[in-house]
């Protein structure tokens, strides 16, 4: 059984992983410029993004199980949790050093072909899979808590809607409201551009304080 507390501390980290700037970037550019088929492509776009999580996730998944149980005969769970201390600890320092970048460039379809929105699905997915720290601690954490494999692959699913959420209420937004939402989708490409490096460094200073704080009573 999935406890409360489990489910609220992971569904905080992919609330954190919806500070994707470039995810999110590609869902404001094509708000901004499509106009024929936009309900197409970003939900080919989104879909893209979500299902290459997912099954990264699962992959992780699969392979730590079977790696922590070889190991948990030997090791027991205290080399796990002084490794997820570790990582946090890094995590933590890390994100003091991180350079903001202004005016970093976002991935944008060069055309909007359905194979070229997957391809640029995958391309942003690859570009930011390095850097989804609330993700591999959700990975981590479940790892260590003796899931199932139906809860775990739910929790999975959950947590990648999650992170496309504000992508798809961007969308419903502009469904509503239309024209008057091209103002607010200017600024907040702006925004979303000139902040990539202060989301990065807050995001991995609050997943470093969570590996810690979830590692503390194991050590």
């Amino acid at each position: 059984m999935v406890s409360t507390e489990l489910l609220f501390l992971i569904g905080g980290l992919a609330l954190l992983d919806t500070l994707s700037p470039a995810t999110l970037g590609v869902t404001v550019y094509l708000l901004l410029t499509d106009k024929e088929k936009l309900t197409q492509r970003l939900l080919v776009y989104l879909l893209t993004v979500a299902g290459f999580y997912f099954a990264i996730g699962v992959s992780l998944m699969l392979g730590l199980v079977f790696l922590l149980e070889i190991i948990s005969g030997i090791f027991q769970n205290r080399i796990v949790s002084w490794t997820v201390f570790i990582i946090g600890a890094i995590l933590f320092i890390a994100s003091f050093y991180v350079p903001t970048k202004k005016n970093s460039d976002l991935p944008s379809p060069k055309s909007k072909s359905i194979l070229l929105i997957v391809a640029l699905g995958f391309t942003t997915s690859l570009i930011e899979v390095g850097t989804a720290f609330p993700y591999f601690a959700a990975i981590g954490i479940m790892t260590t808590s003796n899931l199932s494999w139906m809860e775990w692959s739910s929790i999975l699913a959950g947590y990648n809607f999650i992170m496309v959420m504000p992508s798809l209420l961007l969308f419903l937004f502009y469904l509503l409201f239309g024209r008057r939402m091209q103002k607010p989708l200017k600024k907040l490409r702006v925004k979303i551009t000139n902040n990539t490096g202060s989301a990065l460094s807050w995001i991995m200073c609050i997943v470093g304080i969570i590996l810690i704080f979830n590692s503390l009573d194991y050590l």
